[in-house]
């Protein structure tokens, strides 16, 4: 019975080294795999720079567009209403009654990409030190000057250009890349091209009709929160991606206790 025991015990121990004999295996082949794969998509091994800046940066650009949408355009609004914690600001405004709002923002498109470019700046100068740092730790003769940096909001992306001359050099070749483009998923552009139209019906009219919008654009959901004091929040969200876009407007405001045709 202890022979049997034993051989039973030894088996078991043969067993167990089999197995994790295994798993390391496996282990290390995923390692050799993959890790290749992961240098590659950040833009080392392939020597892809917009690969690796788009890695290093997008989720940067994503929450600075976030912020902005949730803000009414701008980093820190200056004249703006408190609404469930953020501030939103008057894109259209007239502090008195009775009189139409005034834009206050009428090139809405490039105040928003030049607030994007301001957010992403100290994530962007990382980011290159990292690039030209990591190059440089591959053996490579890094060649890196500073330029200009463009947002621009187009048809369901926000297209960011970095206009800065890299050239790579290894082995007595050389690789030049004048600027480098990378692109971020949002349909920003959308939802502030409509806001302007809403926008111009505050600024004629005092108001705007919300389900004409939402009946062209079966896609878009609006909601139009009007204010005790007399503004009025505008949510815009893209029912598919979920993007959203709020601001706020005071136009045509009625004195407390006055409402449209009468004293209340």
């Amino acid at each position: 019975m202890k022979r049997g025991r034993l051989i039973n015990n030894k088996s078991g121990q043969l067993a167990i080294f089999v197995i994790a004999a295994i798993v390391i295996v496996g282990i290390a082949a995923m390692v050799y795999l993959l890790f290749p794969s992961v240098l590659v998509d950040l833009g080392i091994v392939s020597g892809n720079p917009n690969a690796f800046i788009q890695n290093c940066i997008e989720e940067e650009i994503q929450n600075n567009v976030d912020k902005i949408s949730l803000q009414g355009g701008s980093l820190e609004p200056e004249n703006f209403i408190l609404y469930q914690d953020n501030k939103i600001e008057y894109l259209c405004y007239n502090g008195n009654y009775y009189l139409p709002c005034v834009m206050q923002q009428p090139l809405l498109k490039q105040h928003i990409e030049n607030e994007i470019r301001k957010g992403i700046k100290n994530q962007e100068d990382f980011c290159f030190d990292s690039l030209k740092e990591s190059f440089e730790q591959r053996g490579y003769d890094v060649s890196l000057s500073q330029g200009e940096t463009f947002i621009e909001l187009l048809p369901k992306k926000i297209s960011v250009n970095f206009e800065k001359e890299l050239t790579l050099t290894q082995g007595g070749e050389s690789q030049r890349f004048e600027k480098i483009n990378i692109v971020s998923d949002n349909n920003l552009y959308e939802l502030t091209s409509i806001a302007n139209s809403i926008l111009n019906w505050e600024a004629r009219y005092g108001d705007s009709e919300t389900t004409l919008y939402m009946s062209y654009y079966p896609d878009l959901k609006v909601e139009k929160k009007v204010q005790s004091e007399g503004s009025t929040i505008y949510i815009l969200t893209d029912r598919n991606s979920g993007d959203k876009f709020q601001f706020a407007s005071r136009s045509v405001a009625l004195p407390p206790g006055i409402a449209i045709g009468g004293v209340v």
